[in-house]
């Protein structure tokens, strides 16, 4: 059931309970046709969501402000708020399938909430449910690392070569069955990524200046391209923006 909400309450209605769960916003008049076409498709869709969504309406005639402060220009215009921002939004009276598509984006699907729940058990039930999922494979390949499982981490991440998070991992496992960098390994599953990153970088680099045999069945060239999946896959999944991490990607393509 949608909630009216005005310039006293939208604080607290919209932006802090978005903190909680996605908050749908929809600026509207009483004057306005597509508004009210649009108004059925909004309410059905949250209510197919169980709670997990809240739909809010905001009169723009009421309140001029709110709709200036959030640049409506036209109405329909509806914006998902998340965290306290604005997320998604669109303008016009959308057709219910489109609708529902918008509200599908912002709660969280099955696969998601077993992903959170981070135990083996979820994270093989989320396979099974979005095998498409990198994310999803890399987090299920890692648990079955922390047991020791190899054969079954890398049959994680097999179809998902492409995703860089996923290829290094693979990387991992064909260089600790060769015995290579397997001090960088053993200080990645103690979380220590930076350390995990120098001795990576370090191996690399020996074979590229030493010509030091690799372990096992490989190549040197073969060795390489594993360390530098390695490499890469680690950093994939470091915030852009953090000052280490780009360091450590100029290190990479210095050694290479």
């Amino acid at each position: 059931m949608a909630v009216e909400v005005g310039e006293a309450d939208f604080q607290s209605a919209v932006v802090e309970r978005s903190q909680r769960l996605p908050v749908v916003v929809d600026f509207w008049a009483d004057w306005c046709g597509p508004c009210k076409a649009l108004s059925p498709a909004l309410e059905a869709a949250e209510s197919k969501r169980d709670g997990k969504v809240v739909l809010a309406k905001v009169d723009v005639d009421a309140n001029q402000a709110l709709a200036a402060r959030f640049g409506v220009q036209g109405i329909p215009a509806v914006k998902a708020f998340r965290d306290g921002a604005v997320v998604d939004e669109f303008t016009g009276a959308l057709p219910p399938p489109r609708v529902e598509a918008f509200f599908d984006s912002l709660v969280p699907s099955q696969a998601d909430e077993l992903l959170a729940k981070g135990d083996e058990l979820s994270l093989r039930e989320a396979s099974e449910l979005e095998p498409q999922r990198a994310d999803i494979a890399v987090a299920l390949a890692k648990a079955r690392l922390g047991r020791g499982a190899e054969d079954e981490a890398l049959e994680a991440v097999a179809d998902h070569e492409s995703d860089f998070a996923a290829a290094g991992i693979a990387a991992r496992i064909r260089l600790t069955e060769a015995g290579i960098a397997t001090e960088a390994f053993a200080a990645l599953n103690r979380g220590e990524r930076d350390a995990a990153l120098d001795d990576l970088i370090q191996v690399l680099g020996e074979l590229r200046h030493n010509g030091n045999t690799p372990g096992g069945d490989l190549d040197e060239d073969e060795a390489r391209d594993l360390l530098r999946r390695a490499v890469v896959g680690i950093l994939s999944e470091a915030d852009p923006a953090d000052p280490a991490s780009r360091t450590y990607r100029r290190k990479l393509a210095a050694v290479l």
